[in-house]
C-alpha cells in the first residue's frame, strides 16, 4: 500500500489488546496517518518522549497495570503536553469515568468495538486532509 507523499498527523494508539492496536495503527495508516502504538502507559509515555511530534492520543480505558485515566492525567500534569488532544476507546466506561473525562477535557469517548466510520470522521475534522491542487499550464 503507497503512503501519501505527506503523512498527515502523528498519533499515538494506546491498548492492551495488540490485535486490536494493529487493525486500528492499519485502518489510520492507510488514511495517511503516521501512527506509534504502545500496550501499556509506561511504553505510551516513552513514545511520547521519543515522539515530540504526536498530535493526538487514542488510549483503552481498561488496562492491567495502569488505565487510560491515568495517562490522561499524566499528560494534563505535563506542562508540553497539557493541551494534547485525546480519544478514549472503551467497552466499559461508567458515568464516573465520563464525568473525569469531560474534567480532563477528553474530545471523545468511543465505545468498543470502535465505529471505524466515525472515528474517522472525527479525524478528519480535527486534521483536514491536505488539499491538493491541481495546476493548469
Amino acid at each position: 500500500m503507497n503512503a501519501p507523499a505527506h503523512p498527515r498527523q502523528q498519533l499515538l494508539l494506546v491498548d492492551d489488546e495488540e490485535d486490536a492496536l494493529l487493525e486500528l495503527a492499519e485502518l489510520l495508516e492507510g488514511e495517511g496517518f503516521n501512527c506509534y502504538t504502545a500496550t501499556s502507559v509506561k511504553l505510551a509515555l516513552r513514545q511520547l518522549t521519543r515522539h515530540p511530534d504526536i498530535a493526538l492520543v487514542i488510549t483503552d480505558l481498561r488496562m492491567p497495570e495502569e488505565s487510560g485515566m491515568a495517562l490522561i492525567k499524566r499528560l494534563r500534569e505535563h506542562t508540553s503536553r497539557q493541551h494534547l488532544p485525546v480519544i478514549v476507546m472503551s467497552g466499559h466506561a461508567d458515568m464516573e469515568d465520563v464525568s473525569d473525562m469531560l474534567r480532563l477535557q477528553v474530545l471523545d469517548l468511543f465505545r468498543k468495538p470502535i465505529y471505524h466510520v466515525r472515528l474517522l470522521e472525527t479525524l478528519n475534522n480535527l486534521f483536514p486532509q491536505p488539499q491538493v491542487y491541481l495546476v493548469k499550464s
